[in-house]
């Protein structure tokens, strides 16, 4: 296992800024990380495509290399800038990639990171980056890093170290928030106001997880809940696909606050669109909770400002049960937007889907097409 703080202090003599979207596998790689770096030389970005980005405009300034930090699902998010941007056919910006690789062969996972471990080199091999697996040791991780960086400045061009599962020790992290309402009871203060025909997309994580253990806890159908236990940050996007197609149902997406950034053009497609029967909630802990707790920029943001400008017809705000319930009570048409201040973090013992993909999406298919 590697010493997470010797290794950052190692990487901290050749790379001085990285960007990024937060990812379990580098949660405390990240945290020891954040703290090391001068200050406002660490960022949370929106997507990975963003990091990138940011990152190549660092090398315009300074001329060094940056750190980009991202689960493998992210690599898609990252293609473009890197291919049209950072390859060595076009503009030559080196950058590093640090890749939590969620679905490795061979290691358990969640079935939505499956593919994605299963083609992760591939694609980078596929996009002409040369890749490493971090080493398994400080030593031999130190290695690993001090290779990719001088290839790096030999061939300028963009390089990646894949990190697997449990690879670097523990580092203690403390993230907290001002609320105290617990997400699961919103979730369970929404149902209790949702009728037969409201029909939920919720979006990837702990509310999806959350979701499904409450329906269990109801001795309720899954039948009305789509899970989109991947695709951070489209949720949105398939729950208006799903209205726009069904205007005699209610479809409410139950979207987080860094899923919503990571594609935020979503919602103004939402207020373009015209759609009748769609209400958004985002339950906003300020933070990417099911990846360990970084912050997002989310508690920065005038949310309800930004959907009244997106073209919301409703926009409201609760803290606690009792406005969650005046809220959801008010939908009855237009485009609603509804942010819901929760705390941070999640019951240890939170259980996970039994159902397989396939089968939340055949219940939820048939149960749509009910009148």
């Amino acid at each position: 296992m590697i010493n997470t703080n010797e290794f950052v202090k190692h990487l901290a003599t050749k790379i001085s800024f990285a960007a990024g979207v937060p990812d379990s596998l580098l949660k405390d790689f990240n945290t020891c990380l954040m703290e090391t770096l001068p200050e406002g030389a660490f960022h949370t970005t929106a997507n990975e495509g963003s990091a990138i980005a940011l990152a190549a405009g660092y090398y315009l300034a300074t001329g060094n290399p940056g750190l980009v930090y991202m689960q493998n699902s992210g690599i898609g998010n990252a293609i473009n800038p890197l291919l049209s941007l950072n390859d060595s056919m076009v503009y030559g910006i080196p950058v590093l990639l640090f890749i939590g690789w969620r679905g490795e062969p061979g290691v358990k996972d969640e079935p939505q990171h499956v593919k994605q471990g299963l083609v992760t080199k591939e694609l980078l091999e596929s996009c002409g980056i040369k890749y490493w697996i971090l080493g398994e040791t400080t030593e031999s991780a130190a290695e690993t890093f001090d290779r990719a960086i001088d290839y790096m400045q030999k061939n300028s061009a963009p390089a990646a170290i894949i990190v697997r599962k449990g690879a670097f020790d523990g580092v203690s992290a403390k993230y907290s928030n001002a609320y105290s309402l617990k997400r699961e009871d919103a979730i369970a203060a929404v149902l209790d106001c949702l009728d037969e025909k409201c029909h939920i997309i919720s979006t990837t994580g702990m509310i999806s997880r959350e979701l499904f253990e409450r329906r269990e806890l109801r001795g309720e159908s899954h039948g009305r809940d789509f899970l989109t236990v991947g695709s951070m940050g489209h949720a949105s996007q398939i729950a208006l696909g799903v209205a726009l197609q069904k205007p005699d149902k209610k479809i409410v997406c139950f979207d987080g606050d860094g899923a919503m950034l990571m594609h935020m053009g979503g919602a103004a497609t939402i207020g373009a669109s015209g759609v009748e029967n769609f209400l958004h909630i985002m339950f906003n802990n300020e933070a990417h909770d099911s990846v360990g707790g970084q912050p997002t920029i989310m508690g920065g943001i005038d949310i309800l400002k930004a959907a009244e400008a997106f073209g919301y017809d409703k926009v409201s705000q609760a803290y606690d049960t009792d406005g969650i319930r005046r809220a959801v009570s008010g939908f009855i048409s237009g485009r609603c937007f509804l942010e819901i201040k929760v705390a941070q973090g999640a019951r240890k013992d939170l259980g996970r889907p039994s159902q397989t993909p396939a089968k939340s999406k055949a219940e939820f298919m048939e149960r749509l097409g009910q009148a």
